[in-house]
């Protein structure tokens, strides 16, 4: 089969092993509507006796038209119970007729808590062939990647168990401790300059600094760089900044910091290290300078691009990521979740801002409902589409259903349609439902934020001391980034206001109050700064509404926004602020323990 659709002008594939991945693209994306019939059909048919299809009287039927006349359309939390069942230990065939192996933790939350996704074994297969999609593009448009190695900062998060037994853990530290990656078979093109090992280490500062020490050491064999998340290459720039005296005193010396004590990371770091003075001369007289623009391209010079999500909440690290790289370019290549993995970006080298990812129609079975952003609801209709019938312009929510057993789930996301890749439909990530803030993989909606607010307020009772009107604000100027929270308050005693020991015990208590997956970057990943609560002057929000009254909004439909993006409306904000106060210390977090 031909592959000149998917032919760069840079040339042909790079190899056979390219050439059989991009024909399997093509394959799968021409015939996208007769891949999805058997995906339903095979799903419909493997679980047919499952607890859930017998609920809905399917009777073994594998049509969509049974289907989308008798399966309802459901949510995480309509699912709950039933997900807590499998977690407690019931090993019937409830969701899926294959074993349920464990639970992926996915970075949403469900009053508080990290949401449980059911997996079967066989989707670690499923993942691992998106991934042997990924390079065989790139290869396309960037050649020479076989003559060095990737720089990226990869880690695993904890891991906890259910009552049952089952493991609960993020995908990623999932696919990282799985066979299909400690194992993996060489590739040229795919060479990473971190050893297993150091990914592994489940200490975020053990595991950083081998990896920087790594790439430092091979620092002219670097051809790209990358984490998941722009956010995640930031921190491990701001590490650098921090660490980089020690670093260059281990290569100086060729001996490992005392810091690092994993058995595994000093036995492999010992195949590593060798003394380099010249190196660590280099690292030093680079790293002392005030000026950090371009330091990647200036210790990595041979950098030709960063392996990056930008897309989404991650677009606000685009400037800072600009700075520090000397504007090198920005790859996605993939688009996944916890619930499923879904496609991958055909034209890599494109503008974050025009990322656009073609949806593999052999991974799951995927319809979409149609989202208004307009409206109030963001609902037009409730009648779901197929994937081939989506219309170029129009904006959907994603509905999967997978081999595990989730059926016509809401996964949340909604997406733009851009174009079409054969008769698979590209889709622009324009946003995760309902998310309000997000630094990382953090997820913060209006609702946990108010709750937060509203338990962090009590504080200042004893102050006769009340919060007027707050919005907030997601600060990615400092690394990590930290959420900034605007109060205005109303003080009923000018002799009593609340002091900056209380207000800074307001931000511990907001920290206390919002869900386990941001306290975990507090905590554990170091992914997120210390909450910042900025009192503004009084009266600062009657200004904030003339202004939006200014830009057309209506003064009988306004209502003050909880966060805010738009820079001169920060710029006033910040322009009115009279104290700010930051939490000093860190929320409790320990690894969930499943009920």
């Amino acid at each position: 089969m031909a592959v000149d659709a998917l032919c760069s002008p840079l040339g042909p594939p790079a190899c056979e092993k390219d050439a059989k991945a991009l024909q399997f693209i093509e394959q799968m994306t021409r015939n996208a509507d007769a891949v999805q019939a058997c995906v339903l059909a095979e799903i419909l048919s493997r679980n047919a006796e499952t607890e859930y299809l017998r609920l809905y009287n399917l009777d073994g039927a594998t049509d969509r038209e049974s289907f989308k006349s008798k399966i309802p359309m459901v949510t995480y939390e309509d699912l709950q119970p039933i997900i807590q069942r499998i977690a407690n230990g019931d090993r019937s065939p409830i969701l899926s007729s294959y074993p349920i192996s464990e639970f992926l933790t996915s970075s949403g939350t469900s009053a508080g808590e990290r949401k449980l996704m059911p997996t079967i074994r066989e989707e670690l297969d499923r993942r691992q062939l998106l991934y042997s999609l990924l390079m065989p593009v790139m290869n396309l448009y960037m050649p020479g990647l076989d003559k060095g190695k990737g720089l990226y900062f990869l880690f695993v998060k904890s891991e906890s168990k259910t009552p049952g037994g089952l493991l609960a853990r993020p995908v990623l530290t999932s696919y990282y401790k799985s066979d299909h990656f400690k194992t993996r078979s060489f590739d040229p093109y795919n060479v990473y300059t971190s050893p297993n090992e150091a990914i592994l280490c489940p200490d975020s500062f053990q595991s950083m600094y081998s990896q920087m020490l790594c790439g430092l050491y091979e620092r002219k064999q670097v051809l790209r760089l990358g984490a998941i998340f722009a956010s995640g290459l930031l921190r491990a720039i701001r590490f650098l900044q921090l660490n980089w005296q020690e670093l260059a005193m281990d290569i100086r010396t060729g001996t490992l910091n005392a810091k690092i004590f994993d058995s595994d990371i000093r036995q492999c770091m010992a195949r590593v290290l060798r003394p380099d003075s010249e190196l660590a001369d280099f690292i030093e007289s680079e790293c002392s300078k005030d000026n950090w623009e371009r330091i990647i391209t200036r210790i990595w010079p041979n950098t030709k691009y960063l392996e990056v999500i930008v897309t989404g909440a991650m677009a606000q690290y685009i400037p800072t990521l600009d700075y520090y790289s000397g504007g090198l370019p920005k790859v996605c290549t993939m688009y996944a979740s916890s619930e499923c993995y879904f496609g991958l970006n055909l034209n890599p080298m494109c503008k974050p801002s025009e990322v656009s990812y073609t949806i593999m129609p052999n991974m799951a079975y995927f319809e979409f409902l149609p989202h208004d952003p307009t409206s109030p609801t963001g609902a037009t209709s409730d009648k779901l589409v197929d994937l081939v019938n989506v219309e170029v312009g129009k904006e959907y929510e994603l509905v999967i259903t997978t081999y595990a057993g989730l059926c016509r789930y809401r996964v949340g996301d909604i997406l733009r349609v851009t174009g079409f890749h054969n008769s698979a439909p590209q889709f622009h990530f324009v946003r995760r439902k309902n998310v309000l803030l997000s630094i990382d993989s953090d997820k913060t909606d209006e609702a946990e934020l108010q709750a937060a607010v509203e338990n962090a307020s009590k504080l200042l009772n004893a102050f006769n001391t009340s919060v007027v009107e707050y919005t907030s604000h997601a600060d990615t100027k400092t690394i990590p980034g930290h959420y900034v929270i605007y109060w205005e308050l109303l003080a009923k005693d000018s002799n009593n206001f609340p002091t900056n020991d209380a207000l800074e015990r307001c931000c511990l208590a907001m920290e206390e109050s919002l869900n386990s997956v941001y306290r975990q970057g507090r905590v554990e990943c170091n992914s997120i700064g210390p909450l910042e609560i900025r009192v503004v002057k009084t009266g600062t929000f009657e200004e904030l509404m003339d202004y939006a009254i200014s830009k057309g909004a209506s003064i009988n439909q306004y209502k003050v926004p909880r966060c805010v993006n738009v820079t001169p409306i920060t710029e006033l904000l910040d322009s009115r602020v009279v104290s700010a106060h930051f939490s000093q210390r860190l929320p409790r977090w320990t690894p969930e323990r499943r009920r």
